[in-house]
């Protein structure tokens, strides 16, 4: 038999347990982690050898949902689970931030880490879950990891930091704040906010690291009781000390002279050509050039990173506060519901908005069940902003993490479905990118927005913030440089209002940073946005009074519930009568809300009258269009606000006698009725006779009692 370790402890309320050695045994290693009722099983195997020439960490990480977990079948034909969600892409993702920093450097073996989710209970979300177990998983597997790492999620409800919140706790919060680290610090942060302070963000940082330090220690103590030996690290070798001492010789100088340029495409080009000559000169002294492709970025980045200790300026010439200059534009695009191209340096984002109804939201069919999406952001980047050649296929999950961000950084800002009843969609082209595209994302987004008439609460705009950070001190960087962002120690992103911070996403590429470094870029954060802020001003100060002409407008109406279904119809028919006739999209909601749209106003209202038409009670004394739908020997029925019909008795046809119905009216014919009143059992009584049938005038006053007319001495004629 097999031996189970297990380690419990109560976090956040609930018991939060780790398993081992009942479950994947085969795997370097595995843990079955479960809070609440959600369990995730998470495994970790890695390669024990490189692959030879390979010059990068080949990790992967896959987070998957199985619908069983929630007891449900997948849709679609097959019924089996496909290509992963934007759920499942964005939670992988989540779970490699914080983990890849902590594998040795120079480490090059596979490894892949698996996240299987097998039961959800609804009110614990999964990705808390699968971070924990994952960094259980590598710190027992022997696999070179200097974890373990700890995750949480913290709320902010009515003034107080709340850990793990369950779901329904986390619909009436103002932050939604996942993060994760070690003993030492943050490593990585991803949070939506509701234009919240600097100074609140930090303290929920602050607050989920302290909350996740005894997740920490649980983990250390069920390796001490279950950890596999920890794989050997092979030790540089003379000759690949000799080849670093032979790389450095031969590159430090026209490195040095290539990272003074500060045009991005120069300075590439003058780097590609001293990495070339270097290699040749490696091959003709019989070194191998191919092992020195990882010796030549650690070389730039020590360029690169002391050169901005030493004087305060950076690649391209700034100090470390200056963002680079700005210019916005909206309306760009003539036919677009709205469009703005925002350029910040040599980063570049044409973004997109298009307005639809209801009939256009995104209909996620998720683990925790169904819902829909009204605002969508989509983010490409196509190998051509970098200058290069390459593969176009679908979103892969840099752009859905990038476009997640940008998503969250705008969300809290749009206004209530209530007042502006449309489906939003974004797309964001970059079209150059040398620093952050996904901040670009952000303030082209709300320029966008704004120009189609989205009524956003307030602009946002979203600035990216660096870090060097060595033993003899440190420099946090405003509006980084791509170089600067590979070569650095932190990805700080940070999105917000003149009010306060949208959205927060931080990765760290060190072991971690401090609390005082996090308070410094916040702020040096602020400063940039406010001037992206006023920049932005420059092309639109808020969004324009009506939507686009090209746009479908939307009223929206309220009937009594008992009402949808006449407006529906015997299996939709009376819904798509009107469709087809009017050409306007209707959406009926279940609270008697409808919803009309078109981009012609007449056709809106053609379809709102004949709406109102089938809702409206028939009030006495007034005149209505009617159509006649079927004669008898005692009068005519006519069909009038809508599918209501009532009664003309043949007195009340015509003036003067009437011997037979179809001497005055036949099917079909368009009149002009007055409702008299209901008999006793509620059915219309209805005149022609009181309503001049040319002018649709009451001319009651005009007319004697039936059978007859008055002269203009009042007396009777016949």
């Amino acid at each position: 038999m097999f031996k189970i370790f297990r380690k419990e402890l109560d976090w956040g309320g609930r018991k939060l347990v780790l398993e081992t050695g009942r479950i994947a045994r085969q795997a370097d290693g595995a843990v079955l982690i479960s809070y609440g009722d959600t369990i995730v099983l998470c495994t970790a195997v890695g390669v024990k050898s490189a692959k030879a020439g390979q010059d990068f960490f080949p990790l992967t990480v896959n987070y998957q949902e199985k619908t069983f977990a929630a007891g449900k079948i997948p849709g679609g034909f097959f019924k089996r689970e496909g290509r992963p969600s934007e759920k499942e892409t964005l939670v992988s993702r989540l779970i490699d931030r914080p983990i890849r920093p902590l594998f040795p450097h120079g480490f090059r073996n596979e490894v892949q880490v698996v996240a299987t989710v097998l039961s959800h209970d609804l009110e614990n979300d999964p990705d808390i879950v699968a971070m924990v177990g994952c960094s259980a998983a590598l710190t027992l597997s022997g696999i070179p990891f200097f974890g373990p790492v700890g995750a949480a999620r913290v709320a902010y409800i009515d003034g107080q930091y709340v850990l793990n919140p369950t779901a329904a706790q986390l619909a009436e919060s103002k932050l939604d704040l996942v993060l994760a680290g070690t003993t030492e610090g943050v490593l990585m942060v991803e949070s939506e906010a509701q234009e919240l302070s600097e100074e609140v963000m930090l303290g929920a940082v602050n607050f989920g690291h302290d909350q996740f330090q005894p997740v920490i220690e649980a983990i250390i103590a069920l390796a001490e009781q279950a950890a596999k030996d920890p794989w050997a690290l092979p030790e540089a070798s003379a000759e690949e000390k000799a080849l670093a001492a032979r790389v450095d010789a031969l590159t430090r100088a026209p490195l040095t002279a290539a990272y003074r340029q500060p045009l991005k495409q120069v300075r590439q080009d003058q780097v590609a050509a001293a990495k070339k000559a270097a290699a040749v000169a490696l091959a003709a002294e019989g070194l191998d050039a191919d092992k020195a492709k990882g010796l030549f970025k650690e070389l730039e980045a020590d360029i690169v990173r002391n050169a901005i200790l030493d004087t305060g300026l950076r690649i391209d010439g700034r100090d470390t506060k200056t963002v680079r200059p700005i210019v916005a534009e909206v309306g760009v695009l003539p036919r677009a519901h709205g469009s703005a191209l925002f350029t910040r340096g040599e980063t570049q984002a044409l973004c997109v908005a298009t307005l639809g109804t209801g009939q256009d939201e995104q209909v996620i069919d998720a683990l925790a069940g169904e819902y829909r999406e009204h605002f969508m952001l989509h983010y490409n980047f196509p190998p051509y902003s970098v200058g290069e050649a390459g593969r176009m296929g679908s979103p892969g999950r840099r752009e859905i993490g990038h476009g997640k961000l940008a998503w969250r950084a705008v969300h809290p800002l749009l206004p209530a479905k209530d007042k502006f009843p449309y489906t939003m969609r974004v797309v964001s082209e970059i079209t150059e990118s040398n620093g952050s595209s996904s901040m670009a994302t952000v303030c082209g987004t709300s320029l966008a927005l704004m120009d189609a008439g989205v009524p956003l609460a307030r602009p946002v705009a979203g600035i990216a913030m660096g870090l060097i950070k060595e033993d003899r001190g440190y420099a946090v960087l405003s509006d980084i440089l791509g170089d600067e962002d590979h070569l650095g120690d932190m990805d700080f992103k940070v999105a917000g209002t003149e009010i306060g911070v949208t959205s927060l996403q931080m990765d760290i590429k060190i072991t971690s940073i401090t609390p005082a470094i996090m308070q410094v870029a916040l702020g040096q954060a602020r400063d940039g946005r406010m001037h992206i802020l006023g920049e932005m001003q420059k092309a639109i100060t808020g969004a324009r009074v009506e939507v686009a002409a090209t746009a479908p407008r939307i009223t929206v109406i309220n009937i009594p519930k008992d009402k949808i279904r006449e407006v529906i119809g015997t299996g939709g028919k009376v819904i798509r009568e009107i469709v087809e006739t009017t050409g306007a999209k209707i959406d009926i909601e279940d609270d008697g809300t409808i919803k009309v749209a078109s981009s012609d106003p007449a056709k809106a209202q053609a379809a709102i009258d004949r709406i109102r038409g089938i809702v409206a009670e028939p009030e006495v004394g007034v005149i209505y269009n009617g159509k006649v739908v079927k004669t008898a020997d005692f009068g005519a029925f006519v069909n009038f606000l809508g599918s209501r019909d009532g009664l003309v008795h043949i007195s009340e046809l015509a003036q003067g006698r009437v011997h037979k119905t179809a001497d005055v009216v036949n099917v079909g014919d368009a009149v002009k009725v007055k409702v008299l009143g209901f008999d006793d059992r509620g059915k219309v009584k209805l005149s022609m006779r009181v309503v001049d049938q040319a002018t649709g005038a009451d001319i009651s006053d005009q007319v004697g009692p039936k059978g007859g007319s008055r002269d203009r001495h009042g007396e009777a004629a016949e």
